[in-house]
């Protein structure tokens, strides 16, 4: 049988599907690209933030049309199912198996049933163009998964779905923070740390399989190991993987700003093979809104991380994300943000509004923020980010930089480009380079592998470049 996949939402939920694909494929089934041409469609939910549950809605509706040729089952997996199951069985019928983060351990003993059970009913389809599922209601939300421990797939059983050059490596599941806006701890369950042996294995079978980059992510990377080590152990964990043959790359996601230490900074500083690039969710500035959201900083603190991390490693890129419209954010508050945007230059700014998430306390707030207030200044953020990025790029110019070759075209008046990357830049999150190919460098180039290049001009979020080849 044919196998299709829709994976919606974070690189973590991606891991988990990647698993899912291992495991059809361990069991003979046959994965496709196309849903026209699958018997089976899986669609993996991500359930974090409203505009996420409409996506997942609206991606099963979409999906159930292949019911009416070749698709006989359509499963839906992930966070929205974590905390919806019950609801969506009744309002949803076109789906045939709804399965849990919590019920991973039971997947294929469920997709075997489903499969075996040759009587099973026919399920109505017409209703779905008028279905209007409500999510947003606090009864639906189970806040005991909080103390739950998820049982996981196989992590060295993934087929990689990024390509030949990355691989996310997912380090821990689950959150321990309890941030006011967040319901993470309470689909996910709390922070749980894979052993250091596990990652390590994982790593060294996919550098054998020519994998460059090793992408390390988890819900908070920079806690690795406090549970099962007491202490953070990021680290030496970094350090490490370094260690292995065939590694090129490295670089974490989500650095909680209390918890990058001394020694991360000083691993990442001196470790040529990890990439000189933090990615730290802030989420404000204002001390007032910061404690609202139970975070565990300060402005001061965060004002002094970004002026060490600038002075002790000054090639590094500093990515963040923050979060406007917050209950209770005054104009003043956000003036205090702008402000501080406008100080801190980030080299990469991700922004998104407010959701209203069922059972976090935010969402018990008073003084709301009005949506059309909320977009206004995500609006104002962003422009302003526009800006500064493209300053930022131009100190790049006339420097040369080590890229990584992912894919070539050629433009309207028949010139050859190149589309890379540096260490500066998270695939499929930030910019790229392009590369003007010449007849010098056709035998001397080519695509998933690394090249020198130096930059000659800047888009907005992107580098033009020239190849630089070694004598």
């Amino acid at each position: 049988m044919n196998v299709g996949f829709v994976s919606l939402g974070c690189s973590k939920n991606l891991v988990d599907t990647e698993m899912m694909i291992g495991l059809f494929e361990k069991n003979k089934f046959n994965i496709v690209n196309d849903p026209k041409d699958a018997d089976i469609i899986v669609v993996n939910t991500c359930g974090f933030i409203g505009s996420a549950k409409e996506e997942a809605i609206n991606t099963l509706l979409e999906m159930a049309e292949y019911k009416k040729g070749k698709c006989k089952y359509l499963i839906a997996t992930g966070c929205m199912v974590e905390r919806y199951k019950e609801q969506l069985k009744k309002e949803m019928p076109e789906v045939d198996l709804w399965i849990k983060l919590s019920e991973y351990n039971t997947l294929w003993e469920q997709i075997e049933k489903l499969i075996n059970n040759d009587n099973k009913k026919d399920k109505s389809r017409e209703e779905k163009k008028e279905k209007k599922t409500n999510l947003n209601s606090e009864k639906n939300f189970d806040q005991t998964k909080n103390e739950k421990e998820y049982n996981r797939l196989d992590f060295n059983n993934r087929e990689i779905t990024t390509g030949k050059n990355y691989a996310y490596i997912r380090i821990a599941d689950g959150c321990d923070n309890f941030c006011t806006f967040c319901a993470i701890p309470y689909i996910r369950g709390r922070f749980k740390s894979r052993s250091e042996e596990d990652i390590l294995e994982e790593v060294k079978k996919l550098a054998k399989e020519g994998i460059r980059e090793f992408i390390i992510i988890a819900q908070d990377t920079t806690k690795y190991g406090v549970d099962n080590y007491g202490k953070p152990m990021l680290a030496d964990l970094l350090h490490k993987i370094s260690e292995i043959d065939g590694v090129e790359w490295i670089r974490f996601l989500y650095s909680y700003p209390e918890t990058i230490t001394d020694e991360l900074i000083n691993e990442v500083k001196k470790n040529k093979k990890i990439c000189k690039y933090f990615d730290i969710p802030i989420q404000h500035i204002s001390n007032k809104i910061l404690k609202s959201m139970n975070r565990k900083t300060t402005k001061e603190s965060i004002i002094k991380l970004i002026k060490k991390l600038r002075r002790e490693i000054p090639d590094v890129i500093i990515r963040s994300t923050l979060m406007v419209g917050f209950p209770g954010e005054t104009e003043e508050d956000f003036e205090e943000l702008y402000e501080f945007v406008k100080w801190a230059k980030f080299d990469k700014l991700g922004c998104f509004t407010y959701s209203k998430e069922d059972g976090t306390v935010a969402a018990k707030m008073q003084n709301q923020v009005h949506p059309s207030t909320k977009k206004s200044r995500y609006n104002k953020i962003m422009s302003l980010q526009q800006q500064i990025s493209k300053e930022n790029l131009k100190r790049f110019i006339g420097k040369e930089y080590k890229a990584l070759l992912e894919d070539a075209y050629v433009n309207d008046d028949g010139e050859l480009y190149y589309v890379a990357r540096t260490y500066m830049d998270m695939p499929e999150i930030d910019g790229y380079v392009y590369i003007k190919g010449n007849k010098d460098i056709e035998n001397k180039v080519m695509l998933n592998s690394f090249a020198n290049c130096r930059i000659v001009g800047v888009k907005e979020y992107d580098l033009i470049a020239e190849f630089t080849l070694e004598k």
